[in-house]
């Protein structure tokens, strides 16, 4: 049970760190609503994300009553012993934590506002496209991958120069690179493309995506009956 309950708290935590960059100014991804998070004692616009960093510290809490039962069954023999009423304290309240925290996360989830303008752009930095052009060169030239490593960051530093996605640069640049390119390079850049593209098992295509929440809310009704 506590190492169930760890494992999921480990999860929460993480899914928490990423609650807490997305709301910063400096990714703006998500707003949470007023109910899970609290105003600055000294800042009045600040909004702090303080359900989300209490999911955060709370799993060490769970994790550490992992540890300590590890720690206490570690030197006993193969039978029963008086030290192992020692698991109900930490049991008890590990599975209480976690249902704090399983509630403060489903909340928020519910209640946050997405900002797809922000991850539409955010998405599209750092010319995340750059494997799909490499991936490109493999399959449309065969060329070896090697080789379009070296060709892909050459055109990355053409469009850098320019400050623009490799979208926006023209053939006639790319064929600067290797002249072989077409026009047809232009079906996979772009990153709703290459999202898109993503077809395979646990691939990010939006049918995938969608037939995966399908599934685990099944599983998840399931597990409630």
């Amino acid at each position: 049970t506590l190492s169930v309950a760890s494992i999921c708290a480990m999860h929460l935590s993480r899914f928490a760190e990423e609650i807490v960059i997305w709301t910063t100014p400096q990714f703006g991804l998500v707003t949470l609503s007023d109910k899970f998070t609290t105003g600055s004692s000294i800042m009045p616009q600040k909004r702090n994300p303080d359900a989300a960093e209490l999911v955060r510290a709370k799993s060490g809490r769970i994790i550490g009553a992992l540890t300590s039962l590890l720690i206490v069954m570690k030197g006993l023999p193969l039978t029963y012993a008086k030290d192992m009423q020692e698991d109900k304290e930490g049991t008890f309240d590990a599975l209480s934590s976690l249902s704090l925290c399983l509630a403060a996360m489903s909340g928020m989830v519910r209640d946050m506002t997405p900002d797809r303008k922000a991850m539409k752009k955010a998405a599209g930095s750092g010319y995340a496209t750059a494997t799909d052009l490499a991936d490109w060169l493999v399959r449309s030239l065969k060329m070896p991958f090697r080789n379009a490593h070296h060709v892909t960051g050459k055109i990355v530093g053409l469009a850098s120069a320019k400050n623009i996605g490799l979208e926006k640069l023209s053939l006639a640049e790319m064929q600067s690179v290797e002249p072989k390119i077409t026009a047809d390079v232009f079906t996979v850049l772009g990153v709703e493309k290459s999202v898109r593209s993503r077809t395979s098992f646990g691939g990010t295509a939006p049918s995938n995506v969608k037939r995966e929440a399908r599934r685990w809310l099944t599983l998840l009704k399931k597990g409630k009956s």
